[in-house]
Order: structure tokens, then sequence, then C-alpha cells
């Protein structure tokens, strides 16, 4: 979600909606694999940072139903963006095969409000050791909602089957706007976008918007996970990080963000969105391999908290990390966001919300990972 005022006017129908939210569907439509990116689909064919082709792959999974109106929002964004390789800032204790020693990993989860986000202040925060009690961070993935892109390369064509959702544009402190793929370059990290709509009107803006990854460590092994279809296309996404730890033990850790449908349409109940949410949750999961090692982040728009659908179908699979702070991630009241961890054998983790919007209207959530007890 992305206004305080929405939450305000809507607080009275979530209290008299609170008794119906069990009696929403919650069937889900079968999913189609599909190894890399449509040939005809030139908004699934990722492409580098500067736009030039690249021979990184993407497997996308895409739901069955509704698939010609997935196709059609797809078209009215811009391709994906992979930058696999971090630069290098500094030298770290690499093995001989290329792996890094990881002694903790921290992880993000944050929705940037479209670009209102000081992404890289909370980089310095991190870096320089303030959110994690003055030992500075090397070793960090970000999960970001709602990142934009501002580029040419964001088609403007007029089409008549989708009509494009309103610009959000909103910032504060007169701060401007940088979109994922400069700051991802300013900061030196590896990115992987993809764009789940566009950001405004197609004569208003050549901006789109989903979700990210950046990250200190190589990125591989990119998933797209296009969930069923509510009211806008939405794009869940995956990838993968390796590492050694301590004991000298290779790890491969698959991480994805994700972003699920806000509302639905009035005719639906507009704000019971609760069997939305859950078709789209456990279309999420069924995209992970089961039982297998996996950090999942995002902003689940559960507005019904802890006791939410979509939340307890995700919660039941995959454990809630940040579950023992429970303030709210969208002020004033509202826990819209989460961070699940699925961990190999020996890791521990611990995780909080920050204390700090940092021009967002979401407070980010932060874990800190072991690769092994010790």
């Amino acid at each position: 979600m992305t206004s305080t005022r929405t939450t305000r006017a809507v607080a009275p129908v979530l209290l008299a909606a609170l008794a119906l939210a069990a009696a929403c569907a919650t069937t889900h439509p079968p999913m189609i694999a599909m190894p890399g990116a449509p040939a005809a689909a030139a908004c699934r064919a990722p492409v580098a940072p500067d736009g030039a082709r690249t021979t990184e792959a993407i497997v996308w999974t895409v739901a069955s139903r509704a698939r010609d109106t997935l196709d059609a929002w797809c078209g009215t964004t811009g391709p994906p963006v992979i930058a696999p390789e971090p630069a290098p800032l500094w030298d770290g204790p690499d093995d001989l095969d290329g792996s890094t020693h990881v002694d903790e990993l921290v992880i993000v989860s944050w929705n940037v409000h479209v670009g209102s986000a000081d992404v890289v202040e909370l980089v310095r925060r991190l870096r320089a050791g303030v959110l994690t009690g003055g030992s500075p961070v090397e070793h960090f993935v970000l999960l970001l909602q709602e990142a934009y892109r501002a580029d040419p390369i964001v088609p403007r064509l007029v089409s008549a089957a989708v009509r494009p959702p309103k610009a959000i544009r909103s910032h504060e402190d007169g701060r401007q706007r940088v979109d994922i793929v400069e700051v991802a370059q300013s900061l030196g990290l590896a990115l992987y976008y993809v764009p789940s709509m566009r950001n405004g009107g197609f004569t208003e803006t050549d901006e789109d918007r989903g979700n990210a990854i950046l990250s200190t460590e190589p990125l591989s092994d990119f998933t797209a996970i296009e969930l069923p279809f509510e009211r806008q296309r939405r794009v869940a996404i995956s990838a993968s990080i390796s590492g050694r730890d301590r004991d000298g033990d290779a790890w491969t850790l698959p991480l994805a963000s994700a972003h699920l449908e806000s509302t639905v349409s009035a005719r639906r109940l507009w704000i019971l969105a609760n069997g939305a949410r859950v078709r789209q949750a456990q279309a999420l999961l069924d995209a992970f391999r089961p039982g297998a090692p996996v950090v999942l982040g995002g902003d689940f728009n559960t507005w019904f908290g802890f006791s939410d659908p979509a939340y307890r179908t995700i919660a039941a699979a995959i454990d809630d990390a940040a579950s023992a702070d429970r303030r709210p991630t969208f002020p004033p009241f509202l826990r819209l966001d989460h961070l699940f961890s699925r961990l190999p054998d020996g890791w521990r983790v611990s995780a909080r919300r920050l204390d700090d919007t940092l021009g967002s209207d979401h407070y980010p959530l932060l874990a800190r990972l072991q690769p092994s007890a010790h």
C-alpha cells in the first residue's frame, strides 16, 4: 500500500469486514513453468542495465488463468534488468573456487514506495554498522517492493486492452526519486529487477514498477513468478546467492521478493481481497521447491495482520523470521510486511522491524542470518 490517508479511510471497513474474511475463496489456478522467456514476449526477455542484450535467462512461472490478460499487462512494461555481479568494492576472503566465506548475512525486506525511500542511506547505515550494533555489514541482500525504473525502454504505445495504473510519485523532504537501476549502479550492487506494471499512463510517464533484489553477492538462478491475476499484474521474483560458512561448507540460498494484491474491484467487496491474496500466496509457495531453503520477504498487504489468511497460508509452510517483533510496518497500525525464512540445517536467524521509514511509507524489516551455528 502507499497512502496513510487510505489506511485511515479503510479502517472502519476493516473492522466491519473482519468477521467476513474467512469466507473468502482459497482456490488457486494451476501454474505453467516456462524455461526462459517466450520469444514473442520482449517484456519477459531480460536486458543488462544499459539496455543491451544479456546472456542471463529467467525461468518464468505463469498463472494459466487470465494468461491473455497477464500478457497484455506485460506488454505495457519494459524488460527485466539483470546485473548478476556486484562491483568489486572490496576484496573478500574468497576461496579458489570463487565462493566467499560469510560469517553473517543481512537481509532487508522493504517497500520503497516507488523511489521515495532512501535506499542509499539504508546501505550507508548497513555498511557503517548503525543497524547492527556497531558491526559493519559486508554481506547483505535487499528484497525490495515498489521499486521503479524510468527509461525510454518502457513502451509508450497505447494498449486498448490495459488501462495502466496511476503514477505513484510520492516523496518526502523534496528528495528527488532515483530509479532502481541507477541506485544499484551507484552502490555497486548486483541487481535483478522485474516490473509488474507501468507507473502511470502511456503518455504520462516512461516508468514501470515492480520487485527488485540488490546484493553484495553474485546473483544466479533467476526466476519470475507471475501470480494469479486479480486487479493488477503482480510478479514475484527469486534469485540465489552462494558462499561458504565458517567451516568451509558450501551453501546456496534462494531469496525472493513479493508484493501481493492490495484490493480487488468494488464488485468483489474491494478491501476483502483475502481470497485473492490467498490464491497468490499459494501460487507463490507452489513455485518454491517443497522443504528447500528460501528467504521470502515482501509487502503481503495483510490487512488483518498475523490473522490474515494470506499470512497464515505462507507461515504454515515457511517460518516468520520477524514474528517476535509485531510492531506495525505500515503506519499507524497495520502489519503488511513480513520476512519468512526456511534455512539450511545449523543456520540461525534473528529479525526485527527498523525504527525509521527513511522516506518510505513502510518500515523495513531486517534479518541477520548466520550460515552455521557457532
